[in-house]
């Protein structure tokens, strides 16, 4: 379906999007710092959201959903859901900031993954937003400081991610957006699902609550940013995506009492730049619908 096209609205719908992913990034850490595993928290994430694209079957039938590449489904799979775990992972350990930040790093690497995989040729300004990024990343990361190596698997989180949306992209070649949606959650739940063989527990009465917001927010933040990418060029709202971050930081700080420093913010303001460039850099070859739309479960 072709939306009218509105810069101003689709920035909005992003901004909006972003308020909500940070909201589901405050939940997820609060229910870490309550004792809900990360197993938990990523297979609940999961599941909230099969059950928002379940009622696609009814409303497409099973033909839509016939695909002759399911081994590329499942490694998207696999690559979104590693992401979702490191994710979550560093939400529970590090400041809200950070952990939105280094999650928003997967743009910096994404123009050399769809080089060498895909064979893309990635424009100038694409491959100068790579050392720009990963110099924003030192910075983030506090060489020599204790938060390093959690950090780095934040990191590790947003090179996963970059694989994910490649893989995307090679999918968008012959799979329709609900296609592509319906398998990821699909597989992400089942196989989020084995690792409670091991870290089940019953919520508490807040951790429920805590869940259900997580999935709440997370599915609002799935559909607004949807609703901005299909209204406006991603090369022109995309920049405000960068946004959770300062949501994250005002979340951080009104419960947890998290002050960003200096280099944390000079970090932060590199990685931003040079994802704006990375996203500019592929703005003469359109992405196609289906990477448009397929958002990040995260």
């Amino acid at each position: 379906m072709r939306y009218p096209q509105n810069v101003l609205q689709g920035a909005l719908f992003i901004l909006l999007s972003e308020l909500m992913f940070a909201s589901m990034g405050a939940a997820v850490k609060a229910a870490s710092g309550l004792g809900l595993p990360n197993e938990m928290l990523v297979f609940m994430r999961n599941l909230l959201g099969l059950f928002v694209i379940a009622p696609l079957l009814l409303r497409y039938g099973r033909g839509e959903l016939r695909t002759a590449v399911y081994p590329l489904h499942l490694l998207r799979a696999v690559l979104g859901l590693s992401a979702m775990y490191c994710f979550f992972y560093v939400l529970g350990r590090l400041p809200l900031a950070d952990g939105m930040l280094l999650k928003m790093t997967s743009p910096i690497f994404m123009p050399l993954i769809a080089l060498l995989w895909l064979g893309e040729r990635a424009s100038p300004l694409a491959l100068l937003a790579i050392p720009i990024g990963l110099i924003g990343v030192m910075l983030v990361l506090r060489p020599g400081g204790e938060l390093s190596a959690v950090a780095l698997l934040g990191v590790l989180g947003g090179m996963l991610a970059a694989f994910a949306k490649v893989t995307v992209r090679r999918l968008g070649r012959t799979e329709s957006t609900t296609r592509v949606v319906f398998y990821f959650t699909l597989n992400a739940t089942f196989i989020s699902a084995v690792p409670l063989a091991w870290a089940w527990q019953l919520p508490t009465p807040e951790q429920w609550a805590l869940v259900g917001l997580m999935g709440v927010m997370g599915t609002a933040g799935q559909l607004l940013l949807t609703r901005g990418y299909a209204i406006a060029p991603a090369a022109s709202v995309s920049p405000f995506t960068y946004f959770s971050v300062v949501f994250g930081a005002a979340y951080g700080y009104l419960f947890w009492g998290e002050v960003l420093d200096w280099l944390f913010v000079a970090g932060a303001l590199l990685i931003a730049v040079a994802g704006v460039m990375a996203v500019r850099g592929r703005a003469r070859k359109p992405l196609s619908p289906v990477v448009q739309t397929d958002v990040e479960a995260t």
